[in-house]
């Protein structure tokens, strides 16, 4: 038996149960507390990031042999649980990097622009055209905290559109070939100091929980935007919010949050904010990348369990 937990293409959903057993309930995202019932018989599961694959839902599931996940990070699953009972974690590595890369360019060109906010105020009579002119990309420093594979993909679209390109990863090594097309920071301060869009790809670790705060973000360049498309709580939101009141930095975009679906008072902290953009964890899915996160995870989780 095979269990869905959240959201997959109808044609994978398809390819699995024409195999196995399948029981496909993408609700139970919405009502976590269920999933533990649907588990005593299951040899697959298959996750995005709501789902949180922990020890104590792994041991309702003792004929659990692999757990497919429909994307790449992993901080929702415990990896120690799973390596202790031998059970396979196969993420979508690559099938979602251009969905990303492109969310991040386009973030960056619509806070760089300031264009885009206009409507209420022309319906309303206005003619703001001062206040919408904004900046080109062109010419701009695109920075990057962490420069793996995804940051890579951003990194050449922006250099299509003429954009400088700046990273900061300590773990990637100086003679890596990535380098050749980026300016390599030592530190995140160089990077935060010199980029005009700041975009984060590091994981949710120790480490990287709240790596930018009110601190990091006094460190950002004047008039500059940042873009969160990596994990909640790589950015003290709250900060955040009060550094855009500020005016401290020019916008920012968010599409992850430490709490998924927002809390009503963290969603607060960005009411009457014009130079936000908030979007509800879909970087990574398009169409077309559903299509090809749930294809890969379908044809690996089949053959785990073949083997």
């Amino acid at each position: 038996m095979i269990l869905i937990t959240e959201f997959m293409d109808q044609a994978a959903v398809d390819h699995l149960a024409s195999q196995r057993a399948t029981r496909y309930a993408p609700e139970l995202a919405d009502d976590q507390a269920a999933i533990p019932a649907h588990m005593a018989d299951i040899q697959a599961l298959i996750v995005r990031n709501r789902t949180q694959v922990t020890a104590k839902l792994l041991a309702s599931a003792p004929e659990l042999k692999v757990v497919g996940r429909l994307g790449v990070g992993l901080d929702n699953i415990d990896l120690e649980a799973c390596k202790a009972r031998n059970i396979t974690v196969i993420p979508a590595t690559g099938a979602n990097t251009l969905s990303v890369a492109e969310y991040v360019v386009t973030n960056a060109l619509i806070l760089l622009r300031n264009a885009y906010q206009a409507k209420d105020a022309m319906v309303a009579g206005a003619w703001p055209r001062a206040a919408c002119s904004g900046r080109e990309v062109a010419g701009r420093i695109l920075g990057l905290i962490g420069f793996g594979a995804i940051a890579q993909k951003t990194a050449e679209l922006g250099r299509a559109l003429g954009m400088q390109i700046a990273a900061f990863d300590p773990l990637l090594p100086s003679d890596h070939p990535a380098w050749q097309q980026a300016q390599r920071c030592e530190t995140l301060g160089a990077l935060l100091g010199l980029a005009d869009a700041v975009s984060l790809h590091v994981p949710l670790l120790p480490a990287t929980r709240h790596m930018i705060n009110a601190q990091t973000l006094a460190d950002m360049k004047p008039g500059a935007v940042l873009i969160n498309a990596a994990r909640g709580g790589v950015v003290d939101d709250a900060a955040l919010a009060q550094a855009l009141r500020d005016g401290r930095i020019a916008g920012a975009a968010l599409d992850v949050f430490e709490t998924e679906p927002l809390t009503a008072e963290a969603a607060a902290a960005f009411e009457g904010l014009p130079n936000v953009v908030l979007t509800p964890h879909i970087a990574g899915v398009t169409e077309d990348s559903n299509q090809r996160v749930s294809a890969m995870i379908a044809e690996r989780v089949m053959s785990e369990l073949r083997a």
